[in-house]
């Protein structure tokens, strides 16, 4: 609990000296020193956990995920937002953003990466950066690869670029609508401390904001509180494979 503590109130000074002009949002996600790697969950004994949310496109589901969070009190959690998706829905990219959430590149195209040359991937990176500073005036420095596709190579170039990969641990599998009760048990059922879970806020996720608030509920039953990605990573050890 102290810890948790501890990184909130970190992430409050941090939000007060941007307000300030004193600090840069890319403060808030420094990239990891050393070997290229993804990051799938930390390593730490505190019960938090790190709720994260892809979107590529659509504007029906963003909206009700928003209202369910903000209803829940859930205000710490990570969207991976691509670029055409930003500049096409600049008022839900803005209303993420104001609701105090960590914003994250998704790219641009949704191709996987380790099909492309290290060219295509620094322009597909550098073209949504762009986006997302133009209309939020943030500055990436945690991806998310589309349909979480990377081999050494793209986590080299990434990391040259000096954007950290982030994976999940728990995949709720929200993605193939495999139904409300499946989505609730296969997050709930494998869950463990410092976990990055996997769900999706783009309109071909046609169950996530159903099952969404029985998830926060039983995580928080379970005795989790939530953090973004970066507070997480801050908090504790990472750990580069699935656990």
């Amino acid at each position: 609990m102290k810890l948790f503590r501890a990184i909130q109130q970190m992430g409050l000074c941090m939000v007060m000296l941007m307000s300030l002009g004193i600090a840069s949002p890319i403060a808030a996600a420094k990239p990891l020193q050393g070997e290229p790697s993804a990051i799938y969950k930390v390593k730490t004994e505190q019960k938090v956990i790190a709720l994260t949310f892809d979107i590529s496109w659509g504007e029906k589901s963003p909206g009700p995920i928003l209202d369910i969070l903000k209803n829940k009190g859930v205000t710490r959690a990570t969207f991976f937002l691509s670029g055409p998706w930003v500049i096409h829905h600049q008022d839900i990219a803005k209303r993420i953003k104001a609701m105090g959430f960590e914003i994250g590149s998704h790219g641009n195209m949704h191709k996987d990466f380790s099909e492309y040359p290290d060219s295509w991937i620094h322009d597909q990176v550098s073209k949504a950066e762009r986006s997302i500073h133009d209309v939020l005036g943030v500055k990436t420095t945690l991806i998310r690869t589309p349909n979480g596709d990377f081999d050494k190579r793209v986590l080299k170039t990434l990391h040259s670029m000096h954007y950290q990969v982030i994976q999940w641990n728990t995949d709720s599998l929200d993605w193939m609508n495999p139904g409300v009760e499946r989505i609730v048990s296969r997050v709930l059922t494998r869950v463990v401390p410092g976990d990055i879970i996997l769900m999706h806020a783009s309109d071909s996720c046609k169950q996530t904001h159903i099952a969404l608030p029985q998830v926060i509920d039983g995580l928080r039953q379970k005795g989790y509180q939530f953090m973004t990605v970066s507070e997480l990573i801050a908090s504790a050890k990472v750990h580069s494979t699935v656990q």
